[in-house]
């Protein structure tokens, strides 16, 4: 043991406070000899493999260093810099050698496959029996069955392939934060409400210059294309915005995006897949690229007509409005805030003082009080690894801990654009003892000023309910092993906890628990509930089909020999085509920043959002069936759903709950493309 280092100190929450750069990579290299003292320990072993001398045995073994990888890794994401950025570089390829070492030894995989062999004879229970098809699944999808040659070439592949997504990750980053849009006449401001301005007028006191700076985070991003006047500016931003890895310099991604299709597919032949989408959905509720494509296909049926005549009406509104020849993508925000104000008589700004950030953190811990019966109580001795992270101890009814949970809200040069859920510590059973998780989500809202608190968009407060429904799912699991806890499960299941508790944000009995106004105490009137709930739908024909875009995107690089593509860009273009509604931008191109399939696990994976959206309509349902709150249905879905992980296939999950398969009608209902029972 390496003394000194906090990493390889015995630690229940992570030492962030004693950490500094130098630990990490000692204290992985240490923490891979541990872990591979584990592996030989049951390999080494004279006796007969049985289930819980070999595959228990390596479910729990290197421990140490999957809580040190994943600190290290979440770091990279929240609050990295040139120099953690340059070790996740060193460091990514010996991690993916130790994974290899392991599925690639020949005596380990003989002993879980003759555990394997044996499973109808053993007795296991639900949760073990899944955990043996895991593993040896895991050595039959990586290449355990290969001869020697092609292990080594897929050991090569893995490590160009974590190399290659890991600068593509930093590319959209150092992109991100390059750009500013400096504006020093207040003119140019028209139509910007007082935060937005005020917020931008603090970035560039932050930069010690004049004026107000704008720039590519979403906080700042969206408002300005929101409300803007000026169109020539709107455009800047909007192509600074779509053109990140796209300039022909050294940030440009281009090459990484060919490298690692290419590459992938390359890996999925040679484990006998005949493409990398093949490879992946294997282990997903959607089995196929068929079917993957086909419930597109039947997606885009119903909402092309729709985002069709939705497009027609902006278009026609643009024109009335302002006498605009043609509507551009940098129109189209600008313009929907304006109809929709125009139709429902309602926009952000109103609906912002109502939705102070600690009001709606308030709100959705009540939401989870009233549902699961959780508390959650601000803790201060716990270590984070930035002033603005705060943490809560989590209880239930009985005292009894469930979980920690960390929440980081703010954009910061450090860290990655969007929203995500992650956790330093699975929930597990081991010693007779249920070790509950250690749950964290990081997001980019907007920031307070100097004259107001954190007022969050609407779009926002839905961001935080679906990030705290992954949170749910991690801090509510109660399973034995921890590679099948939490947010272990197939990708197309994995947002149904976080899309489903995005209903309740339009729910007047959820509303008025939590949206007061910062200023006066009010609670958000019914009449703004109403217009809420009559606008849910705006334009979700045109939403539907930008998703349907990304996955369709996604699927054309994933689901199809790529090696005959050597122009990104063109190849996007074609892809968009039966989705497109507005001109295409030669400037900008979407899969050079698509970090979702090139830097997250999103690959052949992107059309999840939407297969988990007929899930969580078709949930939400039923809730509403008993009444939004109501405990029982909330315990059967806790108890089904939430707590069970990846313990079984998720469609006996679902059915378990729900008492049949999800239907379709219910999302398109909710999406105002079917009407309404």
């Amino acid at each position: 043991m390496i003394k000194g280092n906090p990493l390889l100190e015995p630690f229940d929450t992570a030492p962030f406070m004693k950490i500094k750069t130098e630990h990490y990579k000692p204290a992985i290299e240490e923490a891979i000899k541990e872990a591979k003292e584990d592996i030989r320990k049951i390999t080494a072993s004279n006796e007969p493999p049985t289930f819980e001398n070999t595959v228990e045995a390596l479910e729990f073994a290197g421990e140490q260093l999957d809580r040190i990888t994943s600190i290290f890794f979440n770091i990279n994401s929240a609050e990295t810099n040139d120099e953690i950025q340059k070790l996740a570089q060193e460091i990514s390829p010996v991690l993916t050698d130790f994974k290899n070492d392991i599925i690639q030894d020949p005596e380990l995989f003989r002993k879980v496959k003759e555990v394997y062999k044996q499973k109808d004879s053993l007795n296991l229970n639900v949760e073990q029996s899944t955990l043996l098809d895991k593993k040896y699944k895991m050595f039959k999808r990586n290449g355990a069955n290969l001869d020697p040659e092609k292990k080594q070439e897929l050991r090569d592949l893995d490590k160009k392939l974590a190399a290659l997504s890991l600068n593509f990750g930093e590319n959209v980053l150092a992109e991100t934060n390059k750009y500013e849009l400096h504006i020093t006449r207040e003119e140019d401001l028209d139509g910007l409400p007082k935060g937005v301005r005020t917020a931008a007028r603090m970035l560039a006191k932050e930069k010690n210059k004049e004026g107000w700076i704008f720039n590519l985070h979403y906080p700042s991003y969206i408002p300005f294309m929101k409300y803007a006047k000026n169109r020539e500016l709107r455009k800047e931003l909007a192509i600074a915005f779509g053109a990140k890895g796209f300039h022909g310099d050294k940030l440009d991604n281009r090459e990484n995006v060919l490298q690692i299709v290419k590459l992938r597919h390359k890996k999925a032949n040679l484990l006998g897949y005949p493409t990398y989408a093949h490879f992946k959905l294997e282990e997903r509720m959607a089995e196929t690229p068929e079917k993957v494509n086909s419930f597109m296909e039947e997606l885009l049926d119903k909402a092309k007509p729709a985002a069709e005549n939705e497009f027609k009406e902006l278009e026609d509104f643009a024109k009335d409005l302002d006498k605009l020849d043609q509507l551009q993508k940098w129109d189209a925000a600008y313009y929907s805030e304006k109809l929709k104000q125009k139709l429902f008589d309602l926009d952000d700004e109103q609906l912002k003082p109502y939705f102070e950030l600690n009001n709606v953190i308030n709100g959705v811990f009540i939401v989870a009080e009233k549902l699961y019966g959780l508390k959650f109580k601000q803790v201060f001795e716990v270590e984070v690894y930035h002033p603005e992270v705060t943490t809560y101890l989590v209880t239930d009814e009985n005292d009894n801990e469930i979980a920690l949970f960390y929440a980081d809200f703010h954009p910061r040069e450090g860290k990655r654009g969007g929203a995500w859920m992650t956790s330093y510590k699975s929930q597990y059973h081991q010693h007779d003892k249920n070790e509950r998780p250690h749950i964290s989500i990081v997001c980019n809202f907007t920031k307070p000023t100097d004259e107001e608190p954190s007022l969050l968009t609407f779009n926002e407060v839905t961001t935080l309910f679906h990030e705290f429904g992954h949170a749910l799912h991690g801090m509510l699991a109660n399973t034995i092993y921890p590679s099948i806890s939490g947010t272990n499960v197939f990708w197309d299941f994995v947002e149904l906890p976080s899309q489903v508790l995005e209903n309740w944000c339009y729910e007047k009995d959820a509303l008025k628990l939590f949206a007061k106004h910062y200023e006066t105490g009010e609670v958000i009137p019914d009449e703004l509930i109403e217009k809420i709930k009559d606008s849910a739908t705006f334009h979700e024909g045109m939403a539907t089909l930008r998703q349907l875009s990304f996955g369709m995107l996604d699927m054309s690089w994933h689901s199809k020999d790529p090696s005959g593509i050597t122009d990104v860009k063109a190849h996007e273009d074609k892809v968009f085509e039966p989705t497109q509604l507005f001109p295409e931008v030669k400037e900008n191109c979407m899969s050079t920043s698509f970090s979702h399939i090139f830097q997250g696990g999103y690959a052949a994976g992107y059309y999840s959002y939407k297969w988990a959206e007929v899930l969580d309509a078709d949930a939400f349902e039923f809730f509403t069936e008993n009444g939004i709150f109501d405990r029982e249905t909330a315990k059967k879905f806790r108890d089904t759903i939430l707590s069970q992980g990846g313990t079984e296939h998720p469609l006996t999950l679902y059915k378990r709950f729900r008492g049949k398969e999800a239907a379709p009608e219910a999302l398109l209902r909710r999406a105002g493309l079917l009407p309404k029972k």
